[in-house]
């Protein structure tokens, strides 16, 4: 049993519904399994950062991307295995607007025996807002 992957289906529910800062953000999954991963979260109002542009928060760009990386990265690894950040790096390309929902996409670039290394694409109605690459711990359950 610890060679099984932790159920996609698990996995997104986890994300979606287990972590507060997730559900703040309305952040919700539409796939998850074998190193990628895709999330979306709706814009709203309370995410912009700048009312001058009106430009959403970086910080909500980073979380959906950071968040994304993990469900990626956790997709590849046995049910007594998570993962936790380690590294994450974030590309603003373009301003997210008030507009449509954010999209990440992303993808397992190499599995080690100790991290993962993920790169994410988000964007708004088909423009490449950010680009992100996130570098995950790998966590084991200890032996009982």
């Amino acid at each position: 049993m610890a060679n099984q992957t932790v159920d996609p289906k698990d996995i997104l529910r986890i994300m979606e519904a287990h972590v507060p800062f997730n559900r703040l953000l309305g952040i919700h999954g539409e796939s998850a399994g074998n190193g990628r991963a895709v999330l979306v979260v709706p814009v709203r109002e309370d995410h912009i950062g700048d009312r001058r542009r009106p430009a959403l928060h970086g910080g909500v760009v980073s979380a959906l991307i950071d968040t994304a990386g993990g469900a990626a990265a956790w997709s590849t690894l046995s049910a007594e295995e998570s993962v936790s950040t380690v590294d994450l790096t974030v590309d603003f390309l373009e301003p997210a607007v008030l507009g449509g929902p954010l999209r990440a996409e992303a993808e397992l670039v190499r599995k080690g025996n100790r991290v993962c290394h993920v790169r994410v694409r988000v964007t708004q109605d088909g423009v490449l807002v950010a680009e992100g690459r996130g570098v995950y711990n790998i966590h084991r359950r200890a032996a009982e």
